[in-house]
């Protein structure tokens, strides 16, 4: 099938070809003609499907054929809710492309950073807006945004949603959605509390169900190493001498191990820089753009950074850690192998993960080869840890430390104790205050 196929309107059209697309993805088959008949959607699809084009190009069509009065500012129209920034970004650059020729605006809202460029952009009136929601529900307090005349509404990656706690702020956001709209769902898992959230929101919906998370693409190469966990920083860098890992994106489970991971790379003479969510908005932003743009060679993240890196050509996933939800381990190996593009994904494996690799063999359905020959299997002796210079015992005056150097004054003498009876005769007490030995 072809995007011709599909109904689209020929300003679209214009911009599907100038991105490169001929063939919309499974997906994007299935949804995008239940959305043009004006049906709700519940889509149950993993990572890098092409859910976002699913979603976004219908609605541009269906934008383009609602007027509103031109003597008057765009009301929001559109409302995309998504987890994090990266998201949200990458989604309203989707947004940009496909209706750069439909005079259509987009306008993007997330935390982390100042407010007044957002609110100055919603000001001059918007149709789609995309945003998260913590700074949606700030600026809607605060009377910047208003959901009144909103007739699209999507919700995307609604699993990660109940994962990063931000339930109870989505359902405060639909108390204020018209009840007369068109709705879209996404999520790539069913769990049951995303079931019954979906329920609350779609009305008589068409499900999506394409590629389910149990699956992995079959164009993304699989390896194990198991290896100590001492010896994992040192396996990476053995495998990072090799030249054809043009990218890698290296993933942790904490924003801890990412931070140092990503030191120990830099050491290593690797240009390597770490996104999670301690990092500012700004660092997070430079540091994708010098990882698309090929400037920093590896990008060390956790799983919920991750989310929003979309990189087609990405070469490698690096698992430095397990993680201990299978489902997770899918949607990690999915940043790879992306566009019909072949990827390859490792994972380091020791001890304590085993049953984490067994957990993730069980839902995939397959078993994941193991790379017997490495320098350093299982037992091979751990390095020692590199410390930090110890500083010189003293104090910078040659004196040394402890009772010893506390008994002597600076130039290194004995202490005298004063025969004074002013201070010979006073000790202190418990509240700080002199008193006499007499007293």
């Amino acid at each position: 099938m072809l995007f011709e196929q599909l109904n689209l309107i020929e300003p679209i059209l214009m911009a599907i070809k100038e991105e490169g697309y001929t063939e919309p993805t499974p997906v994007q088959q299935k949804a995008i003609p239940i959305l043009l008949q004006g049906r709700d959607l519940l889509g149950c699809a993993q990572t890098g499907t092409g859910k976002t084009a699913a979603f976004a190009i219908p609605v541009l069509q269906l934008l383009m054929q609602k007027t509103f009065p031109t003597n008057l500012r765009r009301p929001i129209r559109t409302l995309v809710l998504t987890p994090t920034r990266e998201l949200a970004i990458q989604i309203a650059d989707s947004f940009t492309a496909y209706g750069r020729h439909t005079g259509l605006r987009n306008v993007v809202v997330y935390g982390g950073v100042g407010q007044k460029p957002q609110t100055d952009a919603l000001r001059a009136g918007v149709d789609i807006l995309v945003a998260t929601p913590g700074r949606l529900l700030d600026l809607m307090n605060q009377g910047h945004i208003n959901l009144n005349q909103i007739d699209f509404f999507i919700l995307d990656e609604a699993d990660r949603m109940l994962d990063m706690g931000f339930v109870h702020d989505v359902k405060k956001i639909i108390a204020k959605l018209p009840a007369k709209r068109q709705s879209m769902f996404f999520s790539a898992t069913m769990p049951p509390e995303i079931v019954r959230l979906s329920a609350s929101i779609l009305t008589n919906p068409e499900k999506v169900e394409v590629t389910p998370v149990s699956s992995t693409a079959n164009t993304i190469q699989q390896t194990l190493y198991f290896v100590d966990k001492g010896n994992k920083k040192s396996l990476l860098i053995y495998l990072l001498n090799d030249p054809r890992i043009v990218t890698s994106l290296v993933f942790t489970r904490t924003k801890h191990g990412a931070d140092r991971v990503t030191k120990d790379l830099i050491r290593a003479g690797v240009k390597a820089e770490a996104i999670h969510g301690d990092k500012s908005q700004n660092a997070r932003q430079r540091a994708l753009a010098n990882f698309k743009a090929k400037l920093t060679r590896v990008l060390v993240a956790t799983d919920i950074a991750a989310r929003g890196i979309d990189v087609d050509d990405l070469s490698h996933v690096i698992n430095f850690e397990i993680p201990n939800t299978p489902e997770t381990y899918v949607h990690r190996i999915g940043r790879t192998g992306r566009a019909g593009l072949s990827g390859i994904a490792i994972s380091f494996c020791d001890n304590e993960e085993r049953a984490y690799v067994k957990d993730i063999t069980k839902l995939i359905g397959k078993q994941i080869p193991i790379v017997e020959e490495h320098p350093f299997k299982m037992g091979t002796p751990v390095p020692p840890r590199e410390h930090s210079p110890r500083r010189p015992q003293g104090n910078g005056n040659n004196r040394p430390v402890g009772k010893e150097g506390q008994n002597r004054n600076r130039s290194g003498k004995p202490k005298q104790k004063s025969t004074h009876p002013s201070v010979a005769g006073q000790k202190k007490s418990w509240f700080g205050k002199s008193r006499s030995k007499n007293s």
